[in-house]
C-alpha cells in the first residue's frame, strides 16, 4: 500500500437525512514512505524548486482535488 492517494469507506446510517459520500479520499505526503533521506537525490533547478516548494523531486507532491478531472481523462 505505497500509494499517495488513499480511499476509505466510512459507516453511514440508513437514517441520515442527506445522501452520504460513500468513498472518501485523502492524500499522504511522500516523506512518510522514506525512512531516511538517501544521498544524491535528484534535485529541481532553483526556479523549479521555488515553484514546487521542495528542492528534491522525490518529495514533490502536487495537490489534486478528488473532484478535479484527470488530465487527459474522459469528461463527464
Amino acid at each position: 500500500m505505497n500509494t499517495h492517494h488513499k480511499t476509505y469507506f466510512p459507516y453511514f446510517s440508513p437514517f441520515d437525512p442527506c445522501k452520504p459520500i460513500e468513498a472518501k479520499t485523502f492524500s499522504t505526503p511522500p516523506h512518510l514512505y522514506m525512512g531516511f533521506q538517501p544521498a544524491n537525490l535528484e534535485q529541481f533547478s532553483l526556479i523549479e524548486a521555488l515553484k514546487a516548494g521542495t528542492l528534491w523531486k522525490a518529495f514533490y507532491d502536487p495537490y489534486y482535488s478528488p473532484y478535479e478531472q484527470v488530465k487527459g481523462g474522459p469528461t463527464s
